[in-house]
């Protein structure tokens, strides 16, 4: 079977099981919707599989299908249809994307088994995979357009899944406006790309513009620029990311399936299936490359100090996602997707043992409430610690092979590029701060009363249910999380997939070791075939030193959170202390949060306010108003003169020829 045939393939099985999961849910019992949902998803994935090896049984060069079912579009030279593009990086990105989801909904099925809303779950969970299949295997910028709206809409669906909490649906609308702001972006540089290039599709587009444009053209910049807006809100980067700690008001699944496979690594992909674009504009992609620099030193500052256990791991994310953007924009393809998959791998392990520390603390989140969950949930924190420390790219974990190889490659790039390098390394320290900040403080140490009640009955607490971003009391009806908690060591699901991804988490890297091998890059390269910068190679010698300097800097941080928050438990009390003003603007985010509200919120609620009482009540109602007098008065005149009377019409028709006859005898002389 043709790779396009299984590619097809892939995005149908998460379709049907999105509509049979909904429309089945009066009678389908809950295991079987999970079953169906997870099965979906399975299935999905072989078939990504199975496009993967038809494409490898193609020429190297020939590794590229389009296919169509049929035309959308076709008038005035406008062509629209229906087709993807399979290549080496949509099939790459859809067995990441296929792959990881599967594992997240075999941990869902445990997970979400108790919420009165399994059903919907399950079909809301398709449907994101689904849109997220969609937008990397389209074939052109309008299916492109469509799988990106669709995740927008997805994300909104599951963020605010538990509708009954205020925080969850103001959570889910800001991911909504935000994202809608990129997806603006996106549509007006379709329509730039259109108008000068005369299509949509990739192929064509691809191949017209080196003729069409020369480097740094206005209008390519302003079509890259208009793509990167699009990129920066759907994956988080400054200063379209305050929706992404936000959303960490869904349950924890959707958390682990929006930051590992889906919707945040949409940017990336954008910039690097438009590659060709940002070769032709390089102010764009070096615009691109500080964004996703200083994207990942904010991240990685705040969560420093994030006491939201999930909120710290979402910041996390953020940073991580500025590697790769950082990959992609400077020319360092193979390194970006090689570090977008295997973060999928551990920041979705990471979730997943949030996840089920969260619950057996009845859903509180506060970090300084937590602690010696070693001792009570050995294998989730065992699970814990193997995306610790491939988040903190410990040596030989998939985090240090992935992350260091997009340093070198710009260290290989040289002169201003070198700074990527150096404040890379400076954020890598970070990361291994507060990704061992996190595992100190939850892991070790004295049993808090929830840990201790654990290990003592094997019963987990079960406590008052609270929204733990307000600490209000809430229900447990379908609107809220269910009554019950599900934790690792009670489910078989969830251990399987944490279990996976744990083993991904070490050794996932292995495939391609700098240096060593590139076997991930020598995939994708026939993808990226073109650009200025496909000559650009880190020597051996920098790859060793590099990865020499990523493992020394990750002790080095590994370290400083040990000294901090294990031999001198006072010290982070002593610094906060000392430094109050730094912590509290760490604290308050940068005040993003405020600067936008300041800056766009209030000076839209303040037009809206304007147009409501006096535009709208003066003029539009004055315009609607004087419209209606004007109709009623001739409607009067009209029925005064339309009265039944014969003598009347008779007498108007006489007026009429007099009228007439005067007029002529006029203009007659």
């Amino acid at each position: 079977m043709s790779a396009t045939a299984w590619a097809w393939l892939v995005l149908l099985f998460p379709l049907l099981g999105s509509i049979v999961v909904a429309l089945g849910f009066r009678v389908l019992p809950q295991k079987t919707a999970g079953a169906i949902g997870t099965l979906a998803i399975g299935l999905s994935f072989a078939c990504a599989l199975g496009a993967l090896f038809s494409l490898l049984g193609d020429d190297t060069e020939a590794r590229h299908h389009a296919s169509s079912l049929w035309d959308y579009a076709s008038v005035a030279g406008l062509e629209i249809k229906l087709g993807i593009y399979v290549d080496q990086l949509s099939v790459f990105m859809a067995l990441i994307v296929a792959g990881v989801s599967t594992l997240i909904h075999l941990y869902s099925f445990g997970y979400m088994r108790s919420d009165a809303g399994y059903h919907r779950f399950f079909s809301y969970l398709n449907f994101f995979v689904f849109s997220m299949l969609l937008l990397v295997l389209a074939g052109n910028f309008v299916l492109l357009i469509v799988g990106w709206a669709f995740v927008g809409f997805a994300s909104y669906a599951l963020i605010s899944f538990w509708y009954r909490r205020e925080t969850a649906t103001r959570a889910g609308m800001k991911a909504f406006v935000i994202n809608v702001v990129g997806d603006i972006g996106l549509v007006l540089a379709a329509f730039l790309i259109f108008r000068e290039l005369g299509s949509f599709d990739y192929g064509t587009v691809f191949e017209r513009a080196p003729d069409t444009f020369t480097t740094n053209e206005w209008t390519i910049t302003a079509i890259c620029l208009l793509l990167l807006v699009g990129a920066f809100a759907k994956s988080a980067q400054l200063p379209l990311h305050t929706w992404l700690p936000d959303a960490m008001e869904g349950p924890t699944p959707v958390s682990s399936l929006i930051h590992a496979a889906t919707m945040v690594t949409a940017g990336v992909y954008l910039i690097a299936r438009t590659h060709v674009l940002f070769a032709l504009a390089p102010t764009a992609a070096d615009i691109s490359a500080f964004v996703g620099l200083a994207t990942l030193l904010v991240a990685a500052t705040i969560a420093l100090v994030m006491t939201d256990l999930k909120r710290a791991i979402a910041y996390s994310t953020m940073s991580q996602i500025g590697y790769m953007v950082v990959g992609v924009s400077i020319g360092a393809y193979g390194a970006g997707m090689f570090h977008l998959m295997t973060h999928a791998f551990f920041k979705a392990l990471l979730f997943m043992a949030a996840g089920s520390i969260i619950a057996a603390m009845a859903n509180e989140q506060n970090i300084d409430r937590i602690s010696g969950f070693w001792k009570a949930m050995r294998f989730t924190s065992i699970t814990m610690l193997c995306g610790g420390l491939a988040l903190a790219a410990f040596p030989l974990t998939s985090g240090f092979f992935s992350k260091d190889e997009i340093l070198a490659y710009a260290g290989a790039r040289g002169g201003m590029y070198l700074i990527f390098t150096v404040l890379g390394y400076f954020g890598a320290f970070l990361t291994a701060i507060y990704t061992f900040r996190l595992i100190f403080r939850v892991l070790p140490g004295a049993p808090c009363p929830e840990a201790r009640e654990l290990i003592e009955t094997g019963h987990l607490h079960h406590g008052e249910p609270f929204n733990p971003a307000t600490g209000e009391r809430e229900d447990t009806d379908v609107g809220f999380p269910g009554p019950e908690h599900h934790i690792a060591e009670h489910s078989a699901p969830m251990r399987i997939a944490m279990a996976i991804l744990a083993f991904l988490a070490l050794v996932g890297g292995l495939i391609q070791v700098p240096g060593v091998d590139n076997v991930v890059a020598d995939f994708l390269d026939p993808a990226f075939e073109g650009p200025v910068l496909s000559h650009v190679h880190p020597s051996i010698a920098w790859d060793w030193i590099g990865l020499a300097i990523g493992g020394v800097i990750s002790l080095a941080g590994i370290w400083a959170a040990h000294w901090l928050y294990i031999a001198n438990p006072e010290a982070p009390r002593r610094l906060e202390a000392r430094f109050r003003g730094l912590h509290d603007f760490l604290f308050r985010k940068w005040y993003f949060d405020e600067a936008i509200d300041f800056l766009v919120v209030r000076p839209a609620l303040a037009v809206g306010r304007f147009a409501n009482r006096v535009f709208e009540r003066f003029v539009v109602d004055g315009l609607v108003t004087g419209t209606e007098g004007t109709v009623r008065g001739a409607g009067g005149v009209v029925r005064a003169v339309q009265n039944g009377f014969v003598r009347s019409y008779a007498l108007l028709l006489i007026a009429g020829f007099a009228g007439l006859a005067l007029y002529f005898l006029i203009t007659s002389s």
